[in-house]
């Protein structure tokens, strides 16, 4: 039984050059049987987790070791925990990443002071209006717009809303997946529901509260003022990050295709009448069998990628992540904007990264082909597997790794040893945040600093005291520990809409 596990030193400061540390270096981690695992002795990895985890992937067709990450929590709503990055080579298991694809989050730049608290008031109000919470019950798109964005994906939005190529460019993947090959737009037609691209032209683009976020920062540090040029950053500059959803239609996908804990009443009533009508009305007794097992059964089993089922799915998680691109595209158009309106015409928005931490993508894994599914995590490419690329072929895919709107976030780059995490960065630092917090490792900012964070409602935005960053930076030692990441800028928030 194979085990790796990778400790940083506790301590360690995540600003300073990195050294990779090897798994017969450093700290000593827990037992993890089978599992490879990137904690420290700040930031232990639960081992009842570890444990359900490994349960969880007993069973699966492993391609490599499943990899645990920094922020390593569980959410009741997921079948598996956050932070993880599973390859299995024949087989795609729903249940290994979140049910509603294309959850991800984007960094922008925009070139003018901080803006006044007026003007920021202006800007939340605007974005509030137009992204309610609750949501409204507007339609946004037609029939065939909705097929179009989950078929062409980050394209149809850049069409739709004149993005240009320099933005398209830095969205992973482009911003689609093709689907040509597992039936392209016919088979899309055929195979969506009336009923999932009717509730699909709804709310074409949102932030929305709990954990997703649009945030105004400034770049507090640059570690790597090379890269950071090439990325359109340097110090004192204002900078914009979101994090949302990928949109209704992939969490209609998503509970089309699986049994996921995550579906609400709602969907769950449209789905006991929809899903007999997708999967058990077509084919033989045998073929609606295999369907009741693989879409209607707990558990989320695998399903073979060389089947038609395996196809099929293929070509329904393909036309969510197209969509979730497109939506997220659609939010940034909004942004850039508004951000001229509440800012001034001089407050030119410029994409510099947008990835997501959701998603299954066919990769090599050892030199042979694998799904690659990340639950909570993003994918980090380093420059060797992105030669031609307009945009990272010098830095690798970038890397946002927040903290709260309490304390300072990260732009990452991947770094040398990025592939013995499957090129997986984790998404966030929240849960390490919150048990320094709690346990009493972390106090106040000792700089005083706080972030004005404004609510979906009309009362006035709350002066929230910031922490220090003790949390954030025990976390991202242990991707530079390990050769993971390399940090390029540390961004402060100054004001929030969660």
């Amino acid at each position: 039984m194979r085990i790796d596990v990778f400790s940083a030193r506790a301590g360690s400061d995540p600003t300073r050059p990195f050294t990779a540390i090897g798994p017969d270096e450093g700290a000593p981690g827990a037992a993890a049987d089978g599992l490879t695992v990137f904690d420290s002795p700040d930031a232990r990895a639960d081992p009842a987790l570890l444990a359900r985890l490994r349960d969880g992937t007993a069973t699966a067709d492993l391609a490599a070791p499943p990899v645990v990450l920094p922020d390593f929590c569980h959410k009741e709503k997921s079948e598996m925990p956050s932070s993880i990055a599973v390859a299995t080579r024949d087989a795609i298991r729903p249940a290994l990443t979140d049910a509603a694809l294309n959850c991800g989050m984007a960094l922008a730049t925009l070139d003018i002071p901080r803006p006044s608290p007026a003007a920021v008031t202006d800007f939340y109000c605007r974005v509030r209006e137009r992204y309610p919470n609750p949501p409204g019950w507007r339609f946004d798109l037609s029939r065939e717009d909705v097929l179009q964005a989950a078929v062409t994906g980050a394209g149809f939005a850049a069409e739709r809303y004149g993005i240009d190529r320099h933005d398209l460019d830095r969205v992973e993947e482009f911003g689609v997946l093709p689907v040509d090959r597992f039936g392209g737009a016919r088979r899309a037609r055929r195979e969506l529901p009336w009923i999932c691209v009717q509730l699909a032209r709804l709310r074409f683009g949102s932030i929305g509260p709990s954990t997703h976020f649009l945030e105004l920062q400034e770049v507090e540090e640059v570690f790597e003022p090379e890269i950071a040029a090439r990325l359109g950053l340097h110090q004192g500059q204002v900078t914009l990050q979101f994090h949302n959803g990928g949109g209704v239609l992939t969490s209609q996908i998503g509970e089309l295709y699986a049994r996921r804990k995550a579906a609400s009443t709602r969907l769950r009533a449209q789905m006991a009448v929809q899903k007999p009508l997708t999967h058990l009305l077509a084919g033989s007794p045998l073929r609606a069998r295999q369907r009741y097992e693989a879409y209607f059964t707990a558990g989320c089993p695998s399903v073979a990628a060389d089947s038609d089922e395996g196809r099929r799915l293929m070509l329904a998680q393909r036309l969510s992540m197209n969509y979730g691109f497109a939506y997220r595209l659609a939010t940034y158009a909004t942004l850039r904007a508004f951000a001229t309106e509440a800012f001034g015409a001089d407050a030119c928005l410029r994409l510099v990264v947008d990835s997501p931490h959701n998603s299954v993508y066919e990769e090599q894994i050892d030199g042979a082909p694998a799904f690659v599914h990340r639950h909570n995590a993003a994918r980090a490419w380093t420059p060797e597997l992105m030669r031609g690329h307009p945009a990272f072929a010098q830095t690798g895919q970038p890397l946002l790794v927040p903290g709260t709107n309490r304390t300072s976030s990260f732009l990452c780059v991947p770094a040398r040893q990025a592939r013995r995490s499957l090129y997986t960065a984790c998404h966030g630092t929240g849960s390490i945040i919150s048990a320094f917090a709690r346990d009493g490792r972390s106090d106040a900012d000792p700089y005083g600093r706080r972030t004005l964070r404004y609510g979906y409602s009309d009362a006035a935005p709350q002066e929230i005291p910031q922490l220090d960053d003790l949390g954030v930076d025990a976390a991202l030692s242990i991707l530079t520990g390990n050769g993971l990441v390399r940090p390029v800028a540390r961004l402060r928030p100054f004001a929030v809409l969660t």
